[in-house]
């Protein structure tokens, strides 16, 4: 509802220019009633022994063979969750599930309430297969739970409550308080503070070791970090929300390390100085028993190191180092290999985003190479030592499956090669379900056996395409053109289905633009703004995005040319697209307008301030419009400190071109906004 509110204020400011027509598409249809829902296979999971995937349906959770997608059997019955519950519970009423990894346990999130970007709490329930029994995980009155988690043996469950890191043994009942000092805006065990959940994606901040015996886990003291207030409005009386928020060049919270061994019932410090100022992004467990793997970036995110750590002795050894004179993007993944002698990630260190293969001596292997991006390791067959792996080899605007040998032969294509597709593994990696699109076409869901062979469908949304063509939706079409300074930009253009080259047409840009992110995309992958510039389309309007300087997918170079002037290049871009639209003989060189979101908002902004009256109606959706008022991981990781770059921060802020707005502007902010705050709307 927040969005379609948003949406009505946008469309709004641009109902002027053009006529409506009948029939047309809706806020309605596309927000509240549904008409262009997508399908998609609700619930699926691969199951974490068998060749097996569950989905979840009416009556319950049902597993399928990969196989064949004949149903073996209703795990957890819908009807016997509400008897079990005496009416409580019923399968509409889960969150989330996961299995152990015997396959005889699932563990139920009910009743969960989102936190923030990643977390959540809830109340944990776990549902034995073969007893037909369902516990609570830990006592109800005590409050929800967060990021509950089996043991690798399935016979316990960690979870974070109160900012405490808890274990549930599921056998006797018997609950054991790992930590003791957790305490709201001051000390946190078990998950992450607000800036590493928001801008280094860790939120759940402890692992189980492989054997069950450990669990290593994050302590957060951010009691010298600075807080921030927002009210809360809605009820009677309005409530104030206070929460840590590090801004640029502030104090970050102090990080502890530790483990706590199930058999000596105590927490061991790994080692690690909370007084450095760094960040510990992720810890793993390696394929050495007893082994820990600390991932370590210093604050200005230019140098990272891996640190193998093994237990107790608490010996440490640097496996693997990097320096770069710009910011590093730190591997989602380091995956390492049984022989408990090598790993894989993915680097920029040559220019583009690679897999390399390392060993403990930092001997590295390149896997991949190429001026393309390998987007994300999905799964390793150390069997037969091949990687699948995503990337854009086949066009900077695709998304490919690809497989390839740890010695970087016999790379071979798996999906089309022209469009977008995310896929996922069964355990044993002799399937997988591949999830396909293109500019054009919503996904099509199918399973496919390891050799790239299509089973069958899963959902095909034959249902969504019909319905594209009844409200006689138009096509998308790519486009590029070479900027003055000699940049080639790309982007795609949806133009009326009766479009008119001898007509003029008023034009709405969008933009996002921040670094590393891609809006240019083969695939519909945001089919509800879809679906709104098809709406705007059937009005007259033509609409257009153009992926800008500091856009992932082109290589690093191309990336990360906007260090310590962000905003700068990616402003003057969408400048230049707008100068582009303006050179087509059926563009309206007067009625151009553009619109974003969060860092989107903000280059919009910018865009219109330094645009010299090019842009004629402009929206700002939740903007940035002081790098000051950021948070310090992300503003730092491009700009560095204040006090190190003040020009930076003030050349490519807004608010200090206040005076140079033109046209008609639209701001809108949320007063409740934990990210982008709306003091920067209130500036």
């Amino acid at each position: 509802m927040k969005k379609l509110t948003v949406i009505l204020f946008i469309f709004a400011i641009f109902a002027g220019w053009t006529q409506a027509q009948t029939q047309q598409i809706t806020l309605e249809d596309i927000w509240e009633k549904g008409t262009f829902r997508p399908d998609y296979v609700p619930g699926f999971q691969s199951m974490p022994l068998s060749d097996c995937y569950t989905v979840v349906s009416r009556s319950g959770i049902d597993k399928h063979l990969f196989a064949t997608g004949e149903l073996v059997e209703t795990l957890m019955k819908s009807t016997r969750l509400t008897e079990l519950t005496e009416g409580r519970i019923n399968i509409r009423t889960v969150d989330e599930y996961s299995f152990d990894a015997q396959e005889k346990k699932i563990l139920l999130a009910i009743e969960q309430e989102v936190i923030y970007r990643r977390s959540s709490k809830a109340f944990y329930y776990v549902y034995d297969i073969q007893k037909d029994t369902l516990i609570a995980v830990a006592d109800t009155q005590l409050g929800k739970q967060s990021f509950a988690t089996f043991s690798p043996q399935g016979d316990k469950v960690a979870f974070v409550r109160d900012n405490n890191l808890f274990i549930s043994d599921l056998n006797t009942g018997k609950e054991t308080q790992i930590t003791t000092d957790g305490k709201y805006n001051h000390i946190i065990n078990g998950m992450a503070d607000w800036v590493y959940e928001e801008e280094l994606s860790l939120a759940q901040a402890f692992a189980w070791s492989p054997d069950g015996s450990k669990i290593a886990y994050y302590r957060f003291d951010e009691s010298e970090v600075k807080q921030f207030s927002m009210t809360l409005w809605g009820e009677l009386y309005p409530e104030e929300y206070t929460y840590k928020y590090p801004k640029p060049g502030e104090a970050n919270s102090k990080i502890s390390l530790f483990y706590y061994d199930l058999n000596t019932q105590k927490s061991y410090d790994l080692g690690f100085d909370p007084n450095e100022d760094c960040y510990y992004p992720r810890i793993f467990w390696s394929a050495v028993p007893n082994q820990l793997i600390v991932m370590k970036l210093n604050r200005k995110q230019t140098e990272m190191q891996f640190f193998a750590i093994d237990l107790p002795q608490l010996a440490k050894k640097v496996i693997y180092n990097e320096n770069l004179s710009v910011w590093i993007d730190i591997p989602e993944e380091v995956l390492f290999l049984q022989d408990g002698k090598r790993f894989l990630f993915t680097s920029e260190r040559e220019g583009y985003n690679h897999i390399y293969i390392s060993d403990y001596n930092q001997k590295l292997t390149p896997v991949t190479t190429g001026e393309w991006e390998v987007a994300e390791i999905l799964y390793i067959d150390q069997k037969e030592q091949k990687i699948y792996y995503l990337s854009n080899e086949s066009g900077i605007h695709n998304r490919d499956l690809y497989v390839i040998g740890f010695n970087g032969k016999k790379k071979q294509l798996l999906s089309s090669g022209n469009g977008w597709s995310t896929a996922e593994f069964s355990t044993t990696g002799s399937f997988y379900k591949l999830s396909t699109s293109d500019l054009n076409t919503p996904p099509v869901h199918a399973i496919y056996d390891k050799k790239g062979k299509q089973l069958r469908v899963l959902a095909d949304n034959g249902s969504l395409k019909n319905k594209m063509q009844e409200y006689g939706f138009s096509q998308k079409e790519m486009i590029n053109f070479q900027t003055a300074e000699g940049t080639t930009l790309y982007g795609w253009m949806l133009k009326p289905l009766d479009f008119d080259a001898n007509k003029k047409y008023p034009v709405l840009i969008y933009c996002y633009g921040g670094p590393g992110s891609q809006e240019v995309m083969n695939g519909m992958r945001r089919m509800n703004d879809d679906f709104w510039y098809q709406m705007l389309a059937q009005k007259g309007y033509i609409v257009v995005c153009v992926d800008g300087r500091g856009t992932r997918a082109r290589g690093a170079d191309f990336k990360k040319q906007i260090y310590l002037n962000m905003g700068k290049m990616e402003a003057e871009d969408q400048i230049n697209v707008a100068k582009y639209l303006q050179s087509l003989p059926y563009v309206d060189a007067q009625r151009i307008g553009i619109w974003g979101w969060s860092f989107g908002g903000y280059l919009s902004t910018l865009a219109m301030m330094k645009g010299e009256g090019i842009f004629k109606a402009v929206i700002a959706v939740a903007p940035v419009t002081n790098w000051r008022y950021y948070d310090n991981i992300y503003t730092e990781r491009f700009l560095t400190t204040p006090e190190e770059n003040p020009k930076g921060y003030d050349d490519n802020s807004p608010i200090f071109f206040a005076d140079q707005a033109s046209g008609n502007y639209l701001l809108i902010h949320g007063t409740a906004d934990d990210n982008v705050h709306f003091q920067n709307a209130i500036e």
